[in-house]
């Protein structure tokens, strides 16, 4: 017995060892990314053109943010530009107040999106609807719960043509209202920073691409020649697959830094934390529920096992050499965790330090969904978001790839 106790120690605890390499890996890349992304607003401005900017935004049931969005567009300081803004058979008041601002502002372009054809997603139905009305030159895709600055457009645009863009993004502030979501957004944003970081998304050499929904402006021939909405009509991260489709076809994108800039909502309560996190793991299923197995584990492994590990470790007497190794390396896995974290919490997102203390409960947040999304993917194949129920059967999904 003690034989077997013995490897079993030394089995986990080189486990722990690689979790520690990851980790320093994942805190490398995220110092990496914070320090080298490039700004929006901190460029040489080569370019005078003025060209018309289409921002297409789509709604549905946004009764409680579209007026703060529409807020902060109508006062752009960029004058030649038009708002589409499509409500997606929202079933609050959010067509009225589209409709009251369409009154008052001549730049508001109205659209009540036809009912959603049979396998597509509504976000990417509606807006290939607005599409339809955009007599811009550029395409300015955002969310109906974004904010911007009044000098955004002019920034993108200029920003755009000064480097001979196709496509541009813009990485956001998240913003955060419950405490759940505060301890759980930092412990899935420390793996952007690694295959999909902005530094990838910039470099042609590397395959990566993939947008911002809350912010991504592009040529109107581009997004033609990638296949519009109707290329990536099944997709549920469409931001993602058009990311994707305009890196794979050549064309020069690149990502940026607009925190101070643009804010944006990632989870506006529980429940809609809770499918955000199934809506990660599902695209990965549909491409193989093997490897995403396999990758839903090592999550487990990476975020929320040393926890477990080190406080069973400190609880039990260490009269072997193995279980003090043990006990150190689920340590040093658990501060690294812990400062992956914290320089989320504080860089990147600019939460209160105090959400990174609870790093091991948003860890276990992180598992539970992700775990959730398997188990409804396998059973169902299906995903519901923002109201609607969506059957993913037969539909491959590439907005992220294994």
């Amino acid at each position: 017995m003690d034989l077997i106790t013995e490897v079993f120690n030394y089995t986990l605890s080189s486990i722990l060892i690689g979790i520690c390499g990851a980790w320093i890996f994942l805190i490398k890349s995220m110092t990496n990314s914070f320090r080298l992304t490039p700004y929006l607003d901190k460029f040489e401005n080569t370019s005078n053109a003025n060209p018309k900017v289409s921002i297409i935004l789509p709604a549905r049931n946004e009764e409680e943010f579209i007026s703060k969005c529409l807020d902060s567009l109508i006062k752009q300081d960029y004058d030649n530009y038009e708002i589409i803004v499509i409500d997606d058979s929202s079933e609050d008041s959010t067509w009225k107040i589209i409709s009251e601002y369409a009154k008052k502002y001549s730049k508001i372009v109205p659209v009540s999106a036809r009912p959603k054809p049979e396998g597509w997603m509504g976000k990417n139905w509606a807006c290939m609807e607005g599409y339809k009305k955009a007599s811009g030159e550029l395409l300015l895709f955002t969310d109906a719960d974004t904010k911007h600055a009044e000098n955004v457009i002019t920034l993108a645009v200029s920003h755009l043509n000064s480097f001979g863009l196709d496509a541009l993004s813009v990485i956001p502030k998240m913003l955060t209202f419950d405490f759940w979501t505060n301890i759980t957004l930092p412990m899935i944003s420390t793996f952007l920073h690694t295959r999909f970081s902005a530094l990838n998304v910039n470099n042609p050499k590397k395959k990566t691409g993939y947008f911002f929904g809350s912010f991504f402006i592009l040529k109107k021939q581009t997004y033609r020649e990638i296949g519009m909405h109707e290329g990536v009509k099944h997709e549920i991260i469409e931001d993602g697959a058009l990311g994707k489709k305009v890196k794979d076809a050549g064309y020069k994108m690149k990502m940026v830094r607009g925190e101070h800039l643009i804010e944006a909502i990632w989870a506006r309560d529980r429940g809609t934390l809770w499918n955000a996190l199934k809506r990660l793991m599902i695209p990965l299923y549909l491409q193989s529920g093997k490897i995403a197995i396999g990758l839903f584990l090592a999550i487990v492994f990476l975020l929320f096992v040393p926890f477990p590990i080190f406080a069973v470790s400190t609880s039990l007497p260490a009269e072997t050499t193995s279980a003090k190794v043990l006990c150190i390396t689920s340590a040093i896995a658990s501060v690294l965790i812990y400062i992956g974290g914290i320089i989320e919490v504080k860089v990147g997102l600019k939460l209160k330090l105090r959400y990174a203390l609870f790093a091991p409960l948003g860890s276990l947040v992180v598992t539970l969904g992700f775990l959730s999304g398997l188990l409804q993917a396998k059973r169902t194949s299906s995903v519901t978001w923002r109201g609607r129920s969506y059957s993913m059967k037969d539909h491959s999904q590439s907005s992220i790839r294994i």
